[in-house]
């Protein structure tokens, strides 16, 4: 049943409204995403599929969102962290309703937003869903307005919505610091908590803004900085050099709460090879960036699946102190690029660290990619830390001259911890070659 049905629901949102109006702390209040959101969402595989007719599998459906949801648990994605299911552009109808609300379209969702967020919650996930401050999304359907704010807020709650992924499509970009900012605070009035993942400082960059970060982390869990990801090498390349040479820009406002987002990991689709896949999935760890899959869980192959579920991979994305990696050594001649980050193990005030390494060269030839220790901030002696690379604990890590080697498949990349020993003993990940 549809809120504008239910006859508590006027006087709630009214009274919503004059709460929303009087509050004046900030979206960061709701002290969730303490470590980066993990999930899977319906875009990048499925787009703005809505032709049910002929493609019933693949179209944006309730009956698609219902059998993905039963994948995340079935096949360990829950079990490993990825616990949110976020709907995407297309869900809406047309227009809004006489009532001036919102309604998802009734012949892709009969049962209604409220059932299947329901449905959602039963199997141990939590529910996500996409709008727009705008006049419309950038599908077309209806937008958030000022106005309209603190209903659309309050049918969220009543959905029981647990994240807000706000685009910003048909919007004036010198409008979304008020604008974001107002409707996170209107998010907050309901009570509900709900993650708030922006868009607005990728649209501010896109006119030559620069957006202000301290109110974006002070109002947002998650934000995007850069344009949206493709199911191609190019774009993760993209978007992995866009972070590398801005990283002094944004990097400072993330952690716990507040976090750079890249865009979603496209690893399972039809654009990235498996070596590929490791190094978007290792540097997006390194970068402490939410880890939102977007692949038909129903066909992905068994190597990009077990990339994605590798728990030492994501214990690094995962790590409590929630630092973001950096960009630290780009080797020009070579075409290699190191990103670290310092993570747990701490032992006696030295962090243990991870470190993501990329061969960007496309000449189609494995490479010895080298970090020299001394870009780091490793405790020395270097034999204090067991080296091991993540995606191949049976592999051996190389450290000679006090250079960390690595040989890397073409346009490939992966992920090695370094981690410290401490008085008390644990077993290596693996054995480390000392030369």
């Amino acid at each position: 049943m549809e809120p504008s049905k239910i006859s508590g629901f006027p006087s709630a949102i009214i009274t919503l409204i004059a709460i929303s109006l009087c509050t004046e702390t900030s979206a960061l209040s709701n002290n969730l995403a303490r470590t980066p959101p993990m999930g899977w969402s319906s875009w990048e595989r499925f787009r703005c599929n809505v032709d049910c007719v002929n493609y019933p599998d693949e179209c944006v459906s309730e009956t698609l969102y219902r059998t993905m949801a039963d994948k995340m648990v079935e096949d360990g994605y829950l079990a490993a962290g990825y616990e949110y299911l976020l709907l995407d552009d297309c869900w809406l109808s047309d227009k809004r309703n006489l009532a001036g609300m919102l309604v998802a379209d009734p012949v892709r969702f009969p049962s209604g937003m409220k059932n299947l967020s329901q449905y959602v919650h039963s199997r141990g996930l939590k529910f996500g869903i996409y709008e727009d401050y705008g006049t419309h999304t950038c599908e077309g359907y209806p937008g958030i307005r000022d106005y309209t704010m603190a209903v659309d807020s309050g049918l969220f709650a009543y959905w029981e919505v647990d994240y807000v992924k706000l685009d910003g499509c048909y919007s004036d970009p010198f409008d979304m610091d008020m604008g974001y900012s107002t409707f996170g605070k209107y998010l907050l009035a309901t009570g509900r908590p709900m993650v708030y993942s922006c868009s607005w400082p990728f649209y501010q960059h896109n006119i030559g803004l620069t957006p202000n970060y301290t109110l974006i982390a002070d109002t947002c869990n998650l934000w995007r900085n850069y344009a949206d990801v493709q199911d191609s090498w190019q774009s993760v390349r993209d978007i992995m050099n866009y972070y590398g040479s801005h990283q002094d820009e944004f990097q400072p406002y993330a952690g716990p709460d507040h976090w750079n987002d890249p865009d979603m990991l496209v690893i399972g689709n039809y654009g990235l090879t498996y070596d590929q896949a490791k190094a978007q999935m290792s540097v997006w760890a390194v970068m402490t960036a939410p880890l939102i899959m977007s692949h038909d869980l129903r066909t992905v192959k068994s190597e990009f699946k077990d990339i994605l579920l590798n728990p030492f991979v994501i214990q690094v994305n995962q790590d409590p102190m929630g630092i973001q990696g950096r960009r630290i050594y780009l080797n020009k001649r070579r075409k290699c690029e190191f990103w670290a980050k310092p993570v747990h193990p701490i032992v006696a005030g030295y962090y243990s660290w991870a470190f993501a390494a990329v061969n960007v060269d496309d000449a189609g030839q494995p490479t010895m990619c080298t970090l020299p220790l001394k870009y780091t901030k490793m405790r020395q002696p270097y034999s204090l830390y067991f080296f091991a690379d993540l995606f191949e604990p049976d592999s051996k890590v190389t450290i000679k001259r006090n250079k960390l080697m690595v040989r890397i498949p073409p346009l490939g990349g992966t992920l090695i911890k370094a981690e410290l020993r401490g008085r008390q003993e644990w077993p290596p990940l693996v054995r480390t070659s000392w030369k």
